[in-house]
């Protein structure tokens, strides 16, 4: 299996819509909500949303939090999952700050991911996550946290084997999902 990162790009759109109809979504909290929320904003605009995934540079204005307040974007993208069959697999995004490792109290992790459910457990979500740590370490970052929740094994086990180690258990915010979860830190 060969796994690639793909910048989205109006060329690909197609296969990312056809998971998202097939019933992934790119988050793994709000799948449904997701999906729906993503084929809105493609069929309203296909070219802004491709361009609104890849923003290293924090243009895309504030973000706005569950409890509705507003915060500043941190830079950040997404990369599509790809398979020598030439198949959509899923998505990885990475964010952080400029100048630190740390990430504000609001952003639960340097880097997600979401794989199609009728791929998982074949590794390439562990795949994808080895692809992108060496953007991580290019941009000056000393570790990434990643986060997942306390009964999400198999996400453990590719964090883990990218060298990842828990630093912390927490329950998350009841808007992030409530659920008792691990921080995860990758040494770069």
């Amino acid at each position: 299996m060969t796994v690639t990162l793909r910048k989205p790009a109006l060329n690909l759109l197609s296969a990312y819509v056809a998971a998202l109809e097939r019933g992934w979504g790119p988050d793994n909290l709000r799948v449904e909500e997701s999906a729906r929320e993503e084929r809105q904003r493609i069929a309203k605009d296909p070219a802004g949303f491709v361009v609104s995934l890849d923003d290293p540079e924090a243009r895309g204005g504030p973000i706005t939090l569950p409890d509705g307040s507003k915060t500043a974007r941190l830079p950040g993208y997404n990369r599509w999952i790809w398979d020598d069959a030439d198949d959509f697999c899923g998505s990885i995004n990475f964010r952080w700050q400029n100048g630190t490792s740390e990430l504000p109290p609001q952003v639960l992790g340097h880097i997600g991911y979401s794989i199609v459910p009728w791929l998982r457990g074949k590794g390439y979500a562990k795949a994808a996550l080895a692809l992108l740590l060496p953007d991580a370490r290019a941009r000056g970052l000393e570790y990434v946290d990643l986060t997942t929740d306390a009964d999400n094994i198999p996400s453990q086990r590719v964090i883990r084997a990218n060298g990842g180690y828990p630093i912390e258990r927490f329950r998350k915010l009841p808007e992030f999902g409530g659920a008792e979860s691990i921080r995860f830190r990758i040494d770069l």
